[in-house]
């Protein structure tokens, strides 16, 4: 009986502690609750309530600056010559004598190779000799003309001096006349001699007119029209000739490296045909396949620097060519440059190393990684405006170098950024912002 009353007191007391203990714990998770829900106004917390009830939120805030994102954006490049030259031959023969070889440098005009043949030399010999004999047929023909007119002439000169002297004579003649009709009258002649006298005098007379009319009626000897064709045909025909000999020679219609050069002497080649390649070395060509990404980099730009992987000397090179679309192939945008090659130390084929950003394009606005927020595909961050006001600014970002993003626009220099408690923001919050303790 004792027993049953003894289990009965322990089960009450048992009761009576469980219901102690679970009313302890109501009370204090109900205190607890109210100390999250209610703002702490001490001047330890970071909140505190505004005048209107609203909470203050605690943040802290970093001036914008410019800061070194990283190193100069590179690509890889490679040397190519600035263009290929294809070496014809201009006419046919064999070749007789190689002068440049496969590999070697020429210099724009420098003969590569010489040619023979027979054929060319007798097309000249033939075109020199016609043009001799045209030339000949028209000196002959120039000479009998001037031998021609010196006959006319003198026969002129000699008519002149004769009619002159018949003139002379028939003055003379009619002063005898007159003297023997004086005579006559005298009785000193007779008129025989008188009738013989003026019969001689009419007989000069009708000479002298004869010869007159002749010295009227003849005509001037004038050179016969001579063709210039047949000349001027064996003069093209010989420069047709000299200039086939001339073409026996082979000559680098550039300066560069003979890239290709099959021939060997005793080889016939034939008029047009493709017998070298040269390659133009100065200025050379710099060409790098750029993603759209790095094309922001170069575009407005004319020059950029590069170099040789492993090498400190760093040149300048000036942009010739930026494709304007990707090319469907590569998937990639074409990039050139030109660059003086006046040693010929960059030879194709070499590897090199093209800056897309110099050292001072690496000076950029960069804001910290843990700053910036994402809504979808957009980027924000929290600018204090004023001194207590928060706005949320949607920014464009560029490279990334941990713990820095770049900032291609969004914000300014000098600006203030909340870099940290930015995740309790809204637009337009208040706040009571405190500068990191870099910035202190």
């Amino acid at each position: 009986m004792k027993q049953k009353r003894l289990k009965s007191r322990l089960v009450q007391r048992s009761v009576v502690m469980l219901g102690v203990m679970g009313l302890s714990l109501a009370v204090i998770a109900g205190c607890t609750a109210m100390e999250v829900l209610s703002p702490i106004r001490n001047s330890s917390s970071p909140e505190q309530t505004g005048s209107q009830g609203n909470v203050i939120k605690a943040v802290k805030t970093a001036t914008v600056t410019k800061q070194r994102i990283g190193d100069p954006v590179e690509q890889s490049a490679e040397v190519l010559s600035s263009f290929q030259v294809t070496v014809n031959a201009k006419t046919g023969g064999d070749v007789d004598q190689i002068l440049k070889k496969r590999g070697e440098l020429v210099q724009e005009g420098e003969v590569i190779f010489r040619l023979k043949s027979s054929d060319a030399v007798l097309q000249r010999e033939k075109a020199l000799m016609t043009l001799k004999s045209v030339q000949e047929g028209q000196a002959r023909a120039k000479k009998e003309f001037e031998q021609a007119r010196n006959s006319q002439e003198n026969s002129r000169l000699e008519t002149i001096n004769t009619i002159k002297k018949m003139e002379q004579g028939l003055e003379d003649s009619k002063r005898s006349l007159n003297k023997m009709k004086n005579d006559y009258d005298k009785g000193l002649a007779t008129k025989a001699q008188i009738e013989q006298a003026q019969t001689q005098l009419k007989n000069a007379q009708m000479d002298l007119e004869l010869l007159k009319q002749k010295q009227r009626t003849t005509v001037k000897i004038e050179p016969a029209p001579v063709s210039e064709l047949p000349l001027i045909n064996a003069q093209l025909e010989l420069q047709q000739a000299d200039q086939v000999i001339e073409y026996l020679e082979v000559k680098a219609p550039v300066s560069g490296a003979l890239t290709e050069m099959p021939l060997e002497p005793g080889m016939s080649v034939s008029a047009g045909a493709s017998v070298g390649l040269i390659q133009k070395l100065d200025p050379i060509k710099i060409k790098s396949l750029l993603n759209e990404d790095a094309t922001k980099y170069v575009r407005g730009k004319k020059e950029l620097t590069y170099y040789l992987s492993g090498a400190s000397r760093k040149n300048k090179g000036e942009i010739s060519y930026l494709a304007p679309v990707m090319d469907s192939q590569t998937k990639a945008y074409e990039l050139n440059l030109e660059v003086p090659n006046h040693d010929v130390s960059l030879k194709p084929g070499m590897k090199l190393r093209v800056q897309l950003t110099d050292e001072e394009e690496q000076m950029v606005i960069a804001i910290p990684t843990q700053s910036l927020l994402k809504d979808g595909e957009d980027n924000f961050v929290f600018v204090l405006t004023g001194s207590d006001t928060v706005e949320k600014r949607k920014i464009q970002i560029g490279r990334l170098n941990e713990p820095l993003q770049e900032v291609l626009s969004g914000i300014k220099e000098g600006e203030q950024l909340v870099i940290s408690g930015q995740n309790q923001l809204k637009d337009k919050d208040k706040v009571q912002s405190a500068p990191s303790e870099g910035q202190k």
